[in-house]
């Protein structure tokens, strides 16, 4: 199999933004739950660490906010619909993984695409930045897609792959979808379900990220420790 496109998620896996995605739900919990702010603050926001133990820990970001911070459901879907906005104007710097642009440069001569719960201006901002705005075709983010269909649902991984190849559907694609959380994995797997029994989509683990995809239910078809084991597993397929 020889791959046609990339797909990448963006948090934890394209860039490491802990330090803007604790600053951003700092300021929106002060806004939605205000009891929750101050000396009542959340321990999951208390450091980078324990923010990770909790991002990996919850299924998807609708229960790390009810599950880990302790949003009701109706203060979650308040935060969901601030989290665009507030990660256009928060000015925390988010970088890319150090050998992250060597990655994308290598491999420059395929389509890329980001499948993200990040806002897709706030992530063409930072591509655009390092230069490799251009390599990525597609960019798929929170605010395009609908509540009910983020991920681990398929809808934004097929809208991404339909902005590169067109209708994708029941095409004979091989694909390879990047991320750090298990929902990841479990999206690439729906992705590959939706486009139909002639496509293939493998799923690869950013263990680099802290993030522990040994104890995942849903295992990756690879776990990259490092960047750089990325190239290699790429590489198995150019």
């Amino acid at each position: 199999m020889k791959l046609d496109a990339i797909l990448w998620d963006y948090d934890g896996t394209l860039v490491n933004s802990v330090p803007k995605n604790i600053a951003i739900t700092k300021d929106i919990i002060s806004v939605v739950a205000p009891h929750l702010s101050g000396e009542n603050l959340p321990k999951y926001l208390l450091s980078e660490t324990l923010y990770h133990e909790a991002n990996h820990g919850a299924k998807n970001w609708q229960a790390l906010y009810v599950d880990y911070y302790g949003l009701s459901h109706d203060e979650m879907l308040i935060a969901g619909g601030m989290w665009a906005e507030h990660q256009e104007q928060n000015q925390t710097p988010v970088a890319l993984f150090e050998g992250m642009e060597t990655v994308i440069s290598q491999f420059a001569h395929l389509p890329h695409g980001v499948c993200s719960q990040n806002s897709q201006l706030n992530i063409r901002t930072v591509l655009d930045s390092y230069g490799i705005g251009e390599v990525f075709k597609a960019v798929v983010g929170y605010d395009d897609v609908s509540n009910g269909n983020q991920k681990p649902h398929p809808f934004g991984g097929m809208k991404c792959v339909e902005n590169i190849f067109g209708e994708a559907h029941s095409k004979e694609l091989c694909l390879m979808y990047i991320g750090d959380h298990e929902a990841d994995t479990q999206f690439a797997r729906n992705i590959e379900v939706a486009l139909g029994k002639n496509a293939k989509v493998i799923a690869v683990a950013a263990g680099y990220s802290r993030s522990e995809p040994e104890n995942w239910q849903t295992k990756p078809d690879y776990i990259a420790n490092s960047v750089d084991e990325l190239s290699m597993i790429i590489g198995k397929y150019v």
